[in-house]
């Protein structure tokens, strides 16, 4: 009997220990925390930078099974920004974005791998302008701890890159401004 009341007391605590690493987050996009930036090259001869002001997601991350990572982002495509209000309104426009038929984007993960030493590559679709095609993304873990508000954050960055042409954007400004570039800064809130 007493055997199985020490069993069972560290069963509990080694399931109590797993939950605890393994948790859910909300990316902190009240707080400014978190960003989805974009370049392009124009025309070949600079780079078009710009960003979407509007997005909101979640993640869960374990660090005793990283493999198991999941994302899921949903992008207001009409918050674009490239700060110059001409062009923004060039990029939603029909032959572009088409922010009034695909007002929004979504990323939802498929995989993860973890690679080591941080670094990890996120697989998973992308829908943009109304094709989904898989994508993967380049991960760094960047930290992970207590705040000063009495919570826990954890943060990632990722990079990766794809042809307009692949979401059905057929217009672009010349071979050289044909791929566009994305930098993401994740920072999450643990759900209590």
């Amino acid at each position: 009997m007493k055997k199985s009341v020490i069993h069972t007391l560290a069963a509990s605590l080694w399931l109590l220990a797993a939950s605890v690493q393994a948790a859910d987050y909300v990316i902190d996009t009240k707080g400014a925390h978190a960003f989805i930036q974009f370049q392009i090259k124009h025309l070949g001869y600079s780079w078009l930078v710009g960003r979407f002001n509007s997005f909101s997601g979640e993640f869960s991350y374990d660090e005793a099974n990283p493999d198991a990572a999941k994302v899921a982002v949903t992008i207001d495509t009409a918050s674009v920004d490239s700060n110059h209000a001409e062009r923004d309104r060039h990029l939603r426009a029909e032959e572009l974005l088409d922010v009034k038929q695909f007002p929004q984007a979504r990323f939802v993960s498929t995989a993860y791998r973890d690679l080591g030493d941080g670094k990890g590559q996120l697989s998973g679709d992308l829908t943009l302008h109304g094709v989904t095609r898989p994508i993967t993304i380049d991960v760094t873990q960047i930290g992970a701890g207590d705040d000063p508000w009495g919570g826990y954050r954890r943060g990632f960055e990722g990079r990766t890159s794809f042809a307009l042409k692949d979401f059905g954007i057929q217009r672009d400004l010349g071979p050289a401004s044909q791929v566009v570039q994305l930098w993401l800064g994740v920072e999450g809130v643990r759900k209590q």
